[in-house]
């Protein structure tokens, strides 16, 4: 079966939220993501040389087409095109997510969809299964944010919210907030628990004012050394390895 003209339009249309919302569906490419991803989200396509197809498990993918490199470069999204690309179903949305004794992120308007891929892969290594974005944050499924995830996306799970909502409810319940901020208090000098939200802001203009005031523990990441003349900020990804880093090593 050949790449029609009218697949080949379809596989590129999701490129736009508009289209990956119509059709509930999301594009990876390369060997180790797509297989990453298989065993967890269902397939709607796959797209591959033979070399892919010779090695591969195509079992409960609804449909398969085998192309060569010149195809396949035709519907790739990237500069350098592997031996797959796929089209995904996007995970039905979960709902009246309980925080509990969970570690979870917050993401205030996170903008550029490498650093919401590198944090979601970042909650993945540290085990946080959880990330809840603001309605203006990045779109996971943008194709730039899922290859940034490397197939963590299959194992965190991100949640669109009203987000001082959110944070307003959980700080009722007792889950304590934490947001990193200029101002803050020097993290390593802080009590961390085991659960609670960790705020990250926008990577320009920080936490917005009406999430910051729902903020139990403002943190700090100290520069070293200390009041020495510096960058003004960390990159919010770097921040954000930095801060789970610390809590999680609080509770080896």
């Amino acid at each position: 079966m050949s790449l029609s003209k009218n697949k080949l339009k379809y596989i590129r249309s999701l490129r736009e939220k508009k289209f990956r919302t119509e059709y509930g569906t999301f594009i990876a490419e390369g060997n180790k993501l797509v297989n990453d991803l298989l065993p967890h989200i269902k397939c709607q396509l796959l797209v591959a040389t033979a070399d892919y197809l010779d090695n591969a498990c195509t079992l409960g993918i609804e449909e398969v087409i085998e192309v060569n490199e010149s195809q396949l470069a035709q519907a790739s999204l990237l500069k350098n095109p592997q031996q797959v690309l796929a089209v995904f179903y996007q995970p039905p949305v979960e709902t009246a997510i309980e925080i509990n004794a969970q570690l979870a992120l917050a993401l205030d308007g996170i903008q550029d969809p490498g650093n919401l891929g590198t944090i979601v892969r970042l909650a993945d290594w540290y085990g946080i299964e959880n990330v809840f974005c603001s309605h203006d944050t990045a779109d996971i499924y943008n194709p730039k944010v899922v290859q940034a995830t490397m197939g963590a996306i299959a194992r965190v799970k991100v949640h669109y919210v009203d987000l001082p909502d959110f944070v307003m409810q959980n700080r009722e319940k007792q889950v304590p907030i934490y947001g990193t901020l200029l101002d803050g208090k020097n993290m390593y000098e802080q009590e961390l628990t085991a659960n609670g939200i960790i705020v990250m802001g926008n990577e320009g203009n920080g936490i917005r004012p009406e999430i910051e005031k729902l903020i139990d523990k403002k943190l700090y990441i100290p520069n070293y050394p200390l009041g020495n003349p510096t960058s003004e900020s960390l990159n919010v990804a770097i921040a954000t390895a930095i801060i789970c880093a610390e809590f999680r090593r609080r509770v080896l």
